[in-house]
């Protein structure tokens, strides 16, 4: 990808790595879960997100409840 993508691009991309926990009613984000030729835009996306949470754009909460994790 030549332009960094934009927070919802990175948000619906990222959803596709939310994954169940071993513990109960807990999830997370997996990157194993996508072909390693593709990882590389999916570690965008979580850099993306991340740097949107660092600038006050929005909470990690927020950014948690958008992912589905909680």
């Amino acid at each position: 990808m030549s332009e960094l993508m934009n927070l919802d691009q990175a948000i619906e991309l990222l959803k596709k790595t939310v994954k169940d926990s071993h513990l109960k009613s807990q999830k997370h984000i997996d990157l194993t879960l996508v072909d390693a030729k593709e990882r590389i835009h999916y570690e965008e996306a979580l850099m993306v997100a991340k740097a949107h949470v660092a600038q006050g754009k929005l909470t990690q909460a927020q950014l948690n409840e958008r992912l589905g994790l909680i």
